[in-house]
């Protein structure tokens, strides 16, 4: 497949991630989009469908390859866990962890913030728990 051709996959991929849902991301995949691609913005399919809470779009991403941990974007945007943490989108926090990611893991390669200490910028009591629960620690107490 030509580079013009992935990149504009890789656009619709996120767009789908974002907006669409598993049928539309699935077709998407068969044609040759890859999970773990990003588009120009350095925005991966996977985080774009965190920050958003589409917690069926997560797992379709998941399903097909997309790692939990990858940080999206040129320093501005960061990863999945933290999108979904920081919103207080709860189901998605859970079908994150459950496939993996990691509930310490820092975005902006380590040095940035944590997904509880997103989750704690919010009234998201029930997202605070689940991290809790999955072992994140709270560096604040």
């Amino acid at each position: 497949m030509n580079r013009r051709r992935r990149k504009k996959l890789s656009k619709r991929l996120v767009r789908a991630a974002t907006f669409g849902d598993c049928t539309q991301i699935d077709a998407l995949l068969r044609a040759g989009a890859c999970p773990e691609s990003c588009n120009a913005e350095g925005t991966t399919p996977l985080y774009a469908a965190s920050v958003h809470g589409a917690a069926d779009n997560v797992r379709c991403l998941l399903a097909a390859g997309a790692l939990p941990d990858t940080e999206s974007g040129h320093g501005t945007e960061g990863t999945p866990l933290c999108a979904a943490a920081c919103w207080g989108h709860t189901e998605t926090v859970r079908t994150l962890l459950a496939h993996g990611a990691d509930p310490d893991l820092r975005e902006d390669h380590g040095t940035g913030h944590s997904p509880l200490d997103w989750a704690m910028t919010g009234p998201h009591s029930e997202t605070i728990a689940v991290l809790l629960a999955a072992g994140a620690r709270n560096d604040h107490s």
